[in-house]
C-alpha cells in the first residue's frame, strides 16, 4: 500500500495554516513559524527551522513538504527584465518575469496554464488552455523569483507583484485570492494592498465577489471603447458588456479616495487608436476614478496585428490627459526574450484544442 501524498504547505496561507496545525493536535503559532520560515526565510528544508521542537520537524517531514515550481530555463533581457520558465508537476509550463527599474522592480505572475478567454491579441490566447494553479504553483513563482534575484529580505528590491501573467485570475478566484493574501502578510511577504495589482478582462459577478473578500489594486483589461470592438478583442465583453463592467469598477474601488482603476489599452493599429475612439474612451470613463495605461502592442507569430505608430500612440495619449484623465505609455520591457505583456506562452497542453483549431497542422502537446 502506498503511502499518503505529502501537503505541501507552500499552498497555505496563515489561516489555513493555523487550521493544519491545529488539526493534528498542534498549537496554531507553529503554523505561524512555519509559515515565517517557508516564506520570508525562504527554507524548504524543515530541520532548518530551529525554533520548531525537532519531534515536530520529524513529524513535518514524513507528513509536508516544500514543493516549488522546478526552473527548466533563464532569460535575462537586454534592459535586464528577466524570465522564468517553470515546469509543474504535472509537465505543464508556465512564464513568470521580473522587470527592475531605478525605483520599484515588478514580478509579473501567471494565475493559470494557458487562458481560457481566448482575447484576439494575445499570444498566451493561442496556446488555449490546461488548467488553474493551484495556490502553491501561483506563490511558488513569487518564492523562486525572490531566491533568483538574490534579495535577502523581500522588500528590499522586489517591490511590487502583478497578476498579469498566463490566464485569467479571476477565473481562479479561491487560488488566487489565498495567494494574495500570502503576498500581503507581514509573516510571509509584507506587501500593502497598493504593491499588488490583479488584472482581469472583466468577470464582473467574480469581481464583486473580490470586493468583499480582498483589497488590492485593479487594472481592467479594456482596449475599445465601445462594446462591438470590444466583442471582438475580448470576447468575455459579450457576456459582461462595458456598461457593467465599469459600474463593477467604481463599486470596487468606492470608499478609497487614493485609488484610481488602472485600464490598460492595446494600441492596435488602426483598429482601436482613432481621435474619434480616443473620444468614445474620455466619455465612457467620466466618472470612474481612472487611469489609462496605453500599452504598444507586441507582435507574435501569426498575429493579424500591428503596433500604432510611436506618433499616434502619444496623440491618442494626449486627448486623454487633456480631457482630465491620467493616461501614460506603458515602456515595452523584455520584448527581445518575449516577455513583454502579451507575450508569454510557457507550454500548454492544451485541453481546449484551441491551438490546433487556430494552427492547421500543429499537433497538441
Amino acid at each position: 500500500m502506498s503511502e499518503p501524498a505529502r501537503v505541501n504547505l507552500l499552498g497555505l496561507d496563515r489561516g489555513a495554516m493555523e487550521t493544519w496545525f491545529l488539526e493534528r493536535g498542534h498549537k496554531p503559532f507553529h503554523g505561524r513559524n512555519v509559515l515565517k520560515w517557508i516564506h520570508k526565510h525562504g527554507r524548504r528544508d524543515f530541520v532548518a527551522m530551529t525554533d520548531i521542537g525537532k519531534r515536530l520537524r520529524a513529524e513535518l517531514a514524513s507528513t509536508a513538504e516544500v514543493r516549488t515550481p522546478e526552473i527548466l530555463l533563464e532569460q535575462t533581457a537586454t534592459d535586464g527584465t528577466r524570465k522564468w520558465l517553470l515546469e509543474l508537476v504535472c509537465g505543464n509550463r508556465i512564464e513568470t518575469v521580473y522587470i527592475p527599474d531605478s525605483e520599484r522592480s515588478t514580478l509579473c505572475i501567471s494565475s493559470q496554464v494557458g487562458c481560457a478567454l481566448d482575447c484576439s491579441f494575445c499570444s498566451t490566447a493561442r496556446q488555449g488552455f490546461n488548467r488553474n494553479l493551484s495556490v502553491a504553483e501561483i506563490i511558488g513563482q513569487v518564492w523562486v523569483a525572490v531566491r533568483q534575484v538574490g534579495e535577502q529580505r523581500f522588500t528590499d528590491q522586489l517591490t511590487n507583484v502583478v497578476l498579469m501573467g498566463m490566464g485569467e485570475p479571476l477565473a481562479n478566484f479561491d487560488n488566487v485570492v489565498s495567494a494574495m493574501n500570502l503576498m500581503q502578510d507581514d509573516l510571509a511577504y509584507g506587501l500593502s494592498k497598493y504593491r499588488v495589482t490583479l488584472s482581469t478582462a472583466g468577470l464582473v459577478p467574480a469581481l464583486r465577489r473580490l470586493r468583499e473578500v480582498s483589497d488590492v489594486n485593479l487594472a481592467v483589461s479594456l482596449h475599445a471603447p465601445d462594446d462591438a470592438l470590444r466583442d471582438q478583442l475580448v470576447p468575455i465583453n459579450r457576456k459582461y458588456p462595458i456598461a457593467e463592467l465599469l459600474a463593477a469598477c467604481k463599486d470596487f474601488i468606492e470608499g478609497d479616495t487614493r485609488r484610481k482603476v488602472t485600464f490598460e489599452y492595446v494600441m492596435l493599429d488602426g483598429i482601436n487608436d482613432s481621435d474619434a475612439q480616443a473620444r468614445q474612451l474620455i466619455r465612457i470613463l467620466q466618472g470612474v476614478p481612472a487611469k489609462v495605461n496605453l500599452i504598444p502592442f507586441n507582435p507574435f507569430p501569426g498575429s493579424p496585428y500591428h503596433r500604432s505608430p510611436d506618433a499616434r500612440i502619444e496623440q491618442f495619449r494626449q486627448r486623454l490627459l487633456q480631457a482630465g484623465i491620467m493616461a501614460m505609455t506603458r515602456k515595452t520591457r523584455g520584448d527581445d526574450i518575449d516577455a513583454a505583456c502579451g507575450q508569454l506562452v510557457g507550454r500548454v497542453q492544451d485541453r481546449s484544442r484551441r491551438a490546433l483549431r487556430l494552427t492547421p497542422g500543429l499537433a497538441v502537446l
